[in-house]
């Protein structure tokens, strides 16, 4: 007996050793062996990480004027659990799907989503219907939501319907339509697409920053030496070379000739052909950035840098100003008008039988094929020819900072395709290569590279970065640009014989060519389908602004002077209004004249006080009147000049919206001594006036804190330029039409092709 008591108490103390030694064995492997592993593990309970999401950059129009921002967004959130409870499944499901759009069935999916333990859950996103929503649709959820509570309190329940949101942010174009293909879009997920967002994805985007530190098991922050803390690194901003007025010209001018003749497309560019900044590019179809799922993808597609197409015509510029240059042009000089053979094949006009013997300077406005055949073939021949449009820049890309630019493509292996070429065809080139050609005529002979971003500016450091103008190189001297102009001008200024007639703006000189190429598709047959154009810059004496208009297969069988000419007198006519240019045969008058102006086509000022900024602002952007804003108010208080005066054409009206003196003071360059004293009057400004006639340059200064303005002001013919109306500027015959000519266009390819 006492033997099995002493056997049992050494196996029961066996057991309790072997028990302690396997306990201290365990304790040493989790307190030695695998001290990192459990100290991660208790670290990853403790430690909390808070994402601090940098904010995109904004980016604005050329005069500050937001065309893409970050803005608040809210996502739906549901807690199933709380549905349930409180039997409002079918209410939910039928309310969101009423106002989100969702399907009901994914719907009631998520408000009976269940854990692995068969627990209804506690919060589900609606996505992606309900996934980063607006203000507007959030107020609607809202709405709805409360409805819910109210009935929950009314039954004596708690008030809560089950449906949150969660705040975020999401990408705003406040302009909408306006400059899409410009600007791109970046998805929901923050992915840049298109356009500036995504070619400058790497200055916009930022950098995301985070905050790090331990929590109780309730998750309040616990004090620690062991905090992290990095803040986010927001965007740069974006200063675009657009002006967002430019753009709405341009787009209104498209629209109406979109929807009218229906083309497969409509592209639009407009630069300042001295600096190569691009004003405004559009595209139609369209697209609204802000609702980028709902559009067609061929919306999206940017024809001004991604298209190529046979330019026609409008290519005659480059053999016209090769010519020049090599001093082979004679204006006065006769040909024989009609075809001719060169290259191996005939080349035709527009009317096989010409009009017989003309000069060179009638071919040019006649838009004569066999004309630019002699040019570019037969006197400048195929080397000189071919390395001019190298010059131009038509084998190489243009480099714009915009993505997925395409090449164009040249046919110079033949000789049939090099004596095509001279009148612009067997060569396709893209919008953006095009624009640049007709600028370097413009500016005296420099091809230089497009942008679209001014400035960069960086919100952290307060550094902003210039984008200068860069010259590619000269390609014709500036006396050879110059005289190439003045042939140009002849083709809009001739409203008879022009082909580019229908693009002459009342005062101003302009030089422009028209085009209408014939598509290659079965072998240039089908006149059906065209791509017509028009190219051209303003004023010739100091061009602004030069304009390519694009028009692909519109439904008539109309040229490019008829269809695309008008769009460009449109947008020219109402920027350089716009700018307050001076009309090129404006005529001095140092007591009645502004030179900025005109007294001819005078109207009456709107009474637009009391009246909201934006209805003003729509009226007269449609109506092409200039403007400025004074003040960051929402409603027109004052104006000048007052209402039911004169205003002349060109004239801009001021339109004060607050009485803060801290208003920035406009630019008053070129306009009268009068007008600048009535704007500043209206801004309680002080002003100091040297010289007489018109502004010709303002600085502002402080004295005993009021704000000075010093005005230089010069006679009106200091300031005007090339006042001289040369005889083709005389008023327009009243049949516009009469002797109306085709354009130049080709037989068909090659013989033997």
């Amino acid at each position: 007996m006492i033997k099995k008591i002493k056997l049992r108490t050494v196996l029961i103390g066996g057991c309790i050793t072997l028990f302690f030694a396997l306990l201290i064995g365990r304790v040493f492997w989790l307190q030695v062996i695998d001290n990192d592993f459990w100290k991660e593990q208790a670290v990853s309970k403790w430690l909390r990480k808070q994402d601090l999401p940098a904010t995109r950059g904004t980016i604005m129009d050329r005069d500050g004027d937001i065309m893409a921002m970050d803005a608040p967004a809210f996502t739906v959130v549901l807690n199933p659990a709380v549905i349930q409870a409180n039997g409002l499944e079918n209410e939910v499901v039928k309310g969101l799907h009423e106002i989100l759009g969702k399907d009901e069935d994914e719907l009631r999916k998520l408000v009976k989503a269940k854990n692995e333990k068969g627990e209804y859950l506690q919060g589900r996103e609606v996505r992606n219907e309900g996934w980063k929503i607006d203000q507007e649709k959030k107020d609607e959820v809202k709405e709805f939501s409360d409805g819910l509570n109210q009935k929950l309190k009314a039954a004596g329940k708690v008030a809560d319907s089950g449906i949150g949101f969660q705040r975020e942010s999401k990408r705003y174009y406040p302009q909408k339509t306006l400059a899409a293909h410009i600007l791109g879009y970046t998805e929901r997920q923050g992915k840049a697409v298109g356009g500036i967002e995504q070619y400058y994805d790497e200055d916009l985007k930022g950098t995301d920053g985070f905050a790090a530190y331990k929590s109780d098991k309730k998750g309040i922050k616990l004090p620690s030496e062991d905090e992290l803390y990095q803040p986010a690194i927001n965007g740069k901003n974006l200063v675009l070379t657009m002006d967002d007025t430019i753009q709405y010209y341009i787009e209104e001018a498209m629209r109406e000739t979109y929807n009218q003749y229906k083309p497969i497309s409509m592209t639009v560019i407009a630069a300042d052909p001295n600096t190569m900044e691009i004003l405004g590019m559009a595209n139609m179809p369209t697209f609204d950035p802000n609702t980028y799922s709902e559009w067609n993808q061929k919306n999206f597609n940017n024809h001004a840098v991604r298209s190529i197409y046979e330019p026609g015509s409008t290519f005659k510029i480059v053999t016209l100003a090769s010519a020049v240059q090599e001093k082979l042009f004679n204006p006065g000089a006769i040909y024989q008008s009609g075809s001719i053979r060169a290259g191996g094949r005939t080349h035709r006009d527009i009317n096989s039988v010409g009009w017989g013997p003309i000069t060179y300077l009638e071919g040019v406005k006649k838009s004569s094929n066999v004309a630019f055949v002699k040019l570019g073939y037969e006197m400048l021949g195929k080397e000189r020819f071919t390395n001019y449009i190298r010059d131009f820049g038509f084998t190489e890309k243009t480099n714009i900072d915009l993505p997925h630019e395409v090449l164009g493509t040249l046919n110079m292996t033949y000789d049939s395709d090099i004596s095509t070429m001279t009148y612009g065809y067997a060569v396709s080139v893209t919008p953006i290569q095009q624009i640049a050609a007709i600028s370097a005529v413009a500016n005296g002979g420099k091809l230089m590279v497009p942008h679209m971003v001014k400035e960069i500016e960086d919100p952290n450091t307060g550094k902003v970065q210039k984008i200068e103008p860069e010259v590619v190189r000269q390609v014709i001297t500036p006396e050879a640009a110059r005289e190439t102009g003045t042939y140009l001008e002849q083709v809009v200024a001739d409203q008879v014989n022009g082909t580019g007639r229908r693009a002459y703006i009342d005062g101003y000189r302009v030089a422009g060519k028209t085009g209408t190429a014939i598509k290659s598709g079965g072998g240039y047959k089908d006149r059906s389908k065209q791509v017509v154009s028009f190219i051209g810059y303003a004023p010739v004496e100091n061009p602004k602004i030069a304009v390519l208009v694009i028009i692909d297969e519109p439904n008539v069988e109309k040229g490019g002077g008829a269809l695309a000419a008008p769009i460009f007198k449109e947008i020219v006519s109402k920027t350089l209004n716009y700018w307050g240019v001076p009309k090129s045969n404006s005529t001095p008058d140092k007591e009645k004249s502004n030179p900025v102006t005109s007294a001819k086509d005078s109207l009456e000022a709107p009474d637009f006080t009391g009246m909201k900024l934006s209805e003003v602002k729509a009226k007269l952007l449609k109506d092409g009147v200039a403007f400025e804003t004074l003040g960051n108010g929402n409603m027109v208080k004052e104006q000048y000049p007052p209402p039911k005066a004169t205003v002349s054409a060109g004239q801009r009206i001021y339109l004060l919206t607050e009485d803060s003196p801290t208003m920035e003071i406009p630019n008053l360059e070129g306009e009268s001594l009068r007008d600048a004293m009535e704007v500043l009057t209206l801004m309680k400004v002080k002003v100091n006036v040297q010289g007489e006639g018109y502004v010709a340059s303002q600085l502002e200064a402080k004295e005993n804190g009021q704000r000075i303005v010093q005005l230089t002001l010069k006679s009106a013919e200091e300031l005007l330029t090339g006042t001289d109306t040369p005889e083709d500027e005389a008023e327009p015959p009243a049949d516009n039409e009469a002797g109306a000519t085709g354009e130049g266009e080709t037989e068909g390819k090659a013989d033997g092709e």
